[in-house]
C-alpha cells in the first residue's frame, strides 16, 4: 500500500459538464464547488465528483452492452430508503429509466442527462 493514499476525486466525462454537475447536485444534495477549473461536488464526508468536459466527441455508452458499441466504463449504485420515490424523483431531475431492467425490487438502473448509467438501490 502507497502510505497516505486515497481517493481525491472521481473524474466523470461528459459533454456538458455544467449540466451534469448541476444534475448531480440536485440528486445528491452535495456542495458545488470549483476544483481544476472544472465544476465539482463535495459530499460532508468529503468525496469529490469532477466534471470534465471531453476535448473529443463525447459518445454515450450503451447499456446494456453491445459488441462494437461504447461500454460504460463505470456506473454508481446510489442507495436509498424510498426505491419509488427516488425514481420519480431522478426522473424529474432530467434522469430517465433504462428499457432494460435486471434488479427487480432491489434495483433500477437509470441514465443521468448524459447518457452514464447509475443505479438507486434500496437500503
Amino acid at each position: 500500500m502507497i502510505k497516505g493514499i486515497c481517493i481525491g476525486n472521481i473524474a466523470i466525462d461528459c459533454k456538458d459538464a455544467v449540466r451534469l454537475s448541476n444534475f448531480y447536485t440536485e440528486l445528491l444534495g452535495w456542495d458545488s464547488c470549483i476544483m481544476y477549473n472544472c465544476p465539482a461536488l463535495r459530499s460532508q464526508l468529503g468525496l469529490v465528483l469532477l466534471f470534465m468536459e471531453t476535448d473529443f466527441e463525447y459518445v454515450k455508452p450503451v447499456w446494456p452492452e453491445q459488441i462494437g458499441k461504447q461500454q460504460k466504463q463505470m456506473h454508481f449504485d446510489f442507495q436509498v430508503d424510498d426505491l419509488r420515490t427516488a425514481v420519480l424523483q431522478a426522473e424529474a431531475l432530467g434522469a430517465c429509466k433504462s428499457g432494460s431492467q435486471f434488479g427487480g425490487n432491489d434495483f433500477v438502473t437509470m441514465f443521468d442527462p448524459e447518457g452514464h448509467p447509475f443505479c438507486l438501490c434500496a437500503k
